[in-house]
C-alpha cells in the first residue's frame, strides 16, 4: 500500500478518537518511524495560551503507539502504553508541532520508544519517551476488530 493511502485509511480510522478531536494527522509511515502533526489551537492550548504539556504528551503516545502497532501481528496481538515520561523544552502559542517516533527497542513483549516534537522552525518542543506493552488480544475486547 502507498505511504499516503496508508496514512489516510490511519487518519480516517482515528478520526472519531482523541487522536481525531485534538486534530493530530499522521504524516508519514516508514519501516521504523511514525511521523506527524498537530495543530496547535484551541484544541491543544492551556490557559495561558501556551501548548498544554498534556497534548504533547497525547501526540506523543499516539505517534509511538502506532509506531509500535506495526511491530506485532494485528490478528493476535496489540500495544498498550504502560509508561510515558515528556520534557516540556519550548513553549508555542500557534501553528503546528511535528513529531517523530522512532524505536529505542523493539523486543516480543515490550517497545520502547522515542519521540521528538518540534516547531514549524524545527526547534526541540518536547521529547518524550513510550514503553508499550505487547498483550494478546484474546484477552482484550478489541475494538479493532468491530471498525
Amino acid at each position: 500500500m502507498e505511504n499516503t493511502e496508508k496514512t489516510r485509511k490511519i487518519n480516517e480510522f482515528n478520526a472519531k478518537t482523541m487522536v481525531g478531536h485534538i486534530g493530530i494527522e499522521i504524516m508519514e509511515v516508514g519501516k521504523d518511524f511514525v511521523s506527524g502533526r498537530m495543530p496547535v489551537d484551541e484544541r491543544t492550548t492551556q490557559p495561558y495560551g501556551l501548548l498544554h504539556g498534556g497534548a504533547s504528551v497525547a501526540f506523543a503516545e499516539s505517534l509511538g503507539s502506532l509506531a509500535g502497532s506495526f511491530h506485532v501481528d494485528w490478528k493476535k496481538e496489540a500495544v498498550v502504553g504502560i509508561e510515558i515520561n515528556a520534557n516540556h523544552l519550548k513553549s508555542i502559542r500557534s501553528g503546528w508541532v511535528y513529531g517523530k517516533a522512532t524505536p529505542v527497542r523493539i523486543g516480543k513483549r515490550f517497545q520502547v520508544w522515542d519521540i521528538n516534537i518540534t516547531n514549524e522552525d524545527k526547534e526541540a518542543v518536547c521529547v518524550s519517551r513510550l514503553t508499550l506493552a505487547v498483550v494478546k488480544l484474546e484477552n482484550y475486547n478489541n475494538s479493532f476488530t468491530k471498525k
